[in-house]
């Protein structure tokens, strides 16, 4: 995507943007992976599976960092844990009742939502630059979901986009906490998830929220149990351990547009292989929430 240029990459440097790129594939197939595995009854079962699989490799990879943190970063780390929770929640609830190639492209707003609130949140005035980017997105996500006509957008749509806001709210809370300033990324993460997955088993235990985790995993077939380990394995830890070795090897913001393009990769395939189709309102919608997010990107920082 022209609008996402790179700076010319050091010697080798492809050897570390390759696992990162990978990344963004990855997160961009998760929605259609999630979208395969999951029904509106087992969306809390296959949230604790997910998790559940890669928590103890989390745990006991950094055993040693987890009994470093202090008081206050546990607390800080759960607080985080809980807002976690809420973003999967809406992102799977989301994923269920809308496409893939919306749910995708919808949560890339965050990249707009971020900025704009810390604007708010300090008092200063984004660029005109950034607001016209902002606008094209706006424009491009109500474009999106009409791609059959202009209709009410799907409950789907709306989770979607509370999920966006829910991640900028969990961006801005990490910024800000000072409990878990200094605190490593792994400890940091592992009691995150380890909060979330206490929070999806407590919701499973309540009765009318849907099967039990051992009821869903019983009924998957290969298929399903393929969606989840990829869920589970590709886009939480092999996401999570490519982005802590390769802040080391190069720049944040490299990192960063790299994993941008993941809405790219999201439409990519839930067109390709989901079999959906979007529309002419819902292409046009596409190309300018890419174009906007991109945009929007390069003018905040």
């Amino acid at each position: 995507m022209s609008s996402l240029a790179l700076p010319a990459p050091r010697p080798r440097a492809w050897l570390t943007d390759v696992p990162v790129l990978a990344v963004a594939v990855v997160w961009g197939a998760s929605y259609l992976a999630a979208k395969g595995v999951t029904t509106p009854s087992t969306v809390l079962a296959v949230l604790v599976l997910r998790f559940g699989i890669v928590l103890p490799v989390l745990a006991g990879t950094g055993l040693r960092a987890l009994r470093a943190l202090n008081a206050a970063q546990w607390r800080g780390a759960g607080l985080l844990g809980l807002i976690l929770s809420g973003i999967f929640l809406l992102e799977t609830y989301g994923v269920v009742h809308t496409s893939a190639t919306n749910a995708g492209l919808i949560i890339s707003l965050t990249m707009i939502f971020t900025p704009l609130a810390e604007s708010a949140l300090t008092r200063t005035r984004p660029s005109r630059t950034f607001l016209a980017a902002a606008g094209l997105s706006v424009l491009g996500v109500v474009l999106l979901t009409q791609g059959g006509g202009f209709t009410t957008p799907s409950a789907g749509d709306l989770l979607m986009l509370l999920a966006a806001l829910a991640r900028t709210v969990h961006v801005l809370a990490m910024a800000r906490m000072r409990g878990v300033r200094g605190a490593e990324a792994l400890p940091l993460t592992t009691v995150q998830l380890g909060t979330a997955v206490v929070v999806f088993a407590l919701l499973c235990a309540a009765p009318g929220t849907g099967a039990a985790p051992w009821d869903a995993a019983a009924a998957f077939r290969p298929a399903d149990w393929a969606g989840l380990l990829f869920l589970s394995v590709c886009c939480t830890l092999f996401a999570f351990f490519v982005q802590m070795w390769a802040v080391r090897r190069t720049s944040p913001s490299r990192v960063s547009l790299l994993l941008g393009t993941e809405p790219l990769w999201a439409a990519a395939v839930g067109i390709t292989l989901g079999g959906e189709k979007l529309g002419v309102p819902g292409v046009v919608g596409a190309v300018l929430v890419l174009a906007g997010t991109a945009w929007g990107r390069r003018s905040a920082r």
